[in-house]
């Protein structure tokens, strides 16, 4: 779908929840629904039993099941992200919208494995893409449905099914949206179980799933002890990691242009996505012009003695993590506890500090976004570069300097680099390109697609068909 098509749909559903002609019903987690199953051994049979009948039936027949998914999800979209800000407490409803909407329209499906094909004087050579089988995915509470959603429309279009171990506090939201997608399924004569799930997912059903014997393929998104566990379990594992993805603004940016993009990206779901910014270095000689446009597009600029209170707030005592229940929350919520003034309803907090600061180099996941001054742009990407942490996942850079985004470019290796746009560009919302919200970077897949969840297998007959 074009950019222009993406933003009109989703123009239309805020419009429709704005004037309430949008009905609102409190979406529930199935009793019994399709795909939910108690045990991990339940779960994988039943999947396992789909795959069968999924690759027994006709491409056209799996285009059409991914078709009514993307269509009945995209009916139930508000359903979708307002249960899942109900039971993580994380991100705001219009943004999971979006972010559901995203999803839906601008993830591959079979169009993108497209076959190979070798001719010459020795025959031909037909390289296609095969399934795995059951694949075992571990998905997080920031993006639950997303999650489940995106990963799971690029596996069954590869042929696939999918069991998913989901974060124990989105269980409810990630049941709903598994008995939604089988449904669809089976209303087109596909077969129900495509996407299966643990009713009550725990730390070991988790180390069970990816451990389960005959699963080929364990596909992880979340933090760095899922990801070892995955990397651990004997098998091939594809990893979407954690990030920590800096900004850079040199004295060659639009300033208004980089306040705006600042803001929209970190206080995109309020900062739960792994690619929205974190921290940005700004080059000195523009630092108090881009604080002034950040104050005048709506930021919060905290000063010192509130910044040690926001400290205490969302910082464990030893200020080396996040406190929990703060992650993900709106603006307002902080700046409520911490007793400073505000008005309407902020999307981000700004707090000025030194490059070593715990809000630098931890990631917070929550709308709060660290500055820090650089004497020049060479500090300012070899600052970004040291806070992104080798973990090779996003970054971006304000500048119309193209020499100096060439080298932030080469020297931070990342999956995702965004120039003079929001870092949602670079999941292809309002950016181009397809999206995904396994960013795996630990693994170095980079965006996955249903190409990564299928298998290459090279089928050759000699001395025939050559025809020109």
């Amino acid at each position: 779908m074009e950019r222009d098509q993406l933003e009109a749909i989703v123009s239309q559903v805020l419009d429709r929840i704005k004037t309430g002609n949008s009905p609102s019903p409190r979406a529930e987690a199935p009793k019994r629904g399709h795909g939910v199953f108690k045990t991990v051994a339940d779960a994988v049979g039943a999947a396992g039993e789909a795959q069968r009948t999924l690759i027994a039936l006709p491409l056209e027949k799996r285009r059409e099941i991914i078709a009514n998914i993307r269509k009945r999800a995209a009916e139930d979209v508000r359903a979708l992200a307002t249960f899942a800000v109900e039971e993580t407490g994380l991100g705001r409803v219009e943004d999971k919208i979006k972010k559901n909407l995203l999803v839906i329209y601008k993830t591959p499906g079979p169009e993108i494995l497209e076959p190979i094909a070798y001719t010459g004087d020795d025959g031909l050579t037909l390289i296609e893409r095969a399934p795995y089988g059951v694949i075992a995915a571990i998905t997080p509470s920031t993006n639950p449905t997303e999650t489940i959603l995106c990963n799971g429309i690029g596996m069954v279009s590869g042929g696939n099914t999918v069991v998913f171990n989901t974060h124990p506090g989105a269980k409810g939201v990630s049941a709903y949206v598994i008995d939604l997608i089988n449904k669809a399924s089976m209303e087109v004569g596909g077969p129900n179980n495509i996407m299966t799930v643990i009713e009550s997912p725990t730390i070991e059903s988790a180390n069970e799933l990816l451990r389960f014997k005959g699963i080929r393929l364990n596909v992880v998104t979340g933090g760095p002890a899922v990801v070892k566990a995955a990397m651990n379990a004997g098998k091939k594992a594809i990893c979407g990691g954690p990030g920590n993805p800096p900004v850079v603004v040199d004295d060659a940016a639009d300033l208004d242009q980089a306040a705006r993009g600042i803001i929209a990206g970190a206080s995109f779901d309020n900062n739960v996505i792994c690619c929205d910014e974190k921290e940005t270095f700004v080059v000195e000689k523009v630092a108090d012009k881009l604080l002034e446009s950040l104050a005048g597009h709506g930021a919060v600029i905290l000063r010192n003695h509130q910044i040690t209170r926001l400290e205490k707030l969302i910082l464990t005592a030893e200020k080396d993590h996040t406190v929990t229940k703060w992650v993900g929350k709106n603006a307002s919520e902080y700046l409520k506890q911490i007793d400073v003034p505000f008005k309407g309803d902020p999307r981000l907090i700004v707090c000025e500090v030194g490059f070593d600061h715990p809000f630098v180099q931890h990631e917070l996941l929550m709308p709060i976004m660290a500055v820090t001054r650089t004497k020049d742009v060479h500090e300012a990407i070899d600052m970004a570069v040291r806070a992104e942490h080798g973990f090779g996942h996003t970054a971006s850079m304000y500048s119309k300097n193209i020499d100096n985004l060439h080298r932030m470019a080469r020297v931070s290796n990342v999956s995702i680099f965004v120039k003079n746009a929001p870092n949602f560009a670079g999941l292809g919302f309002q950016g181009e390109g397809y999206t995904s919200f396994t960013i795996a970077s630990p693994t170095g897949e980079g965006l996955t697609t249903a190409r990564n969840f299928t298998r290459e297998r090279r089928c050759v007959l000699a001395g025939h068909f050559r025809i020109v």
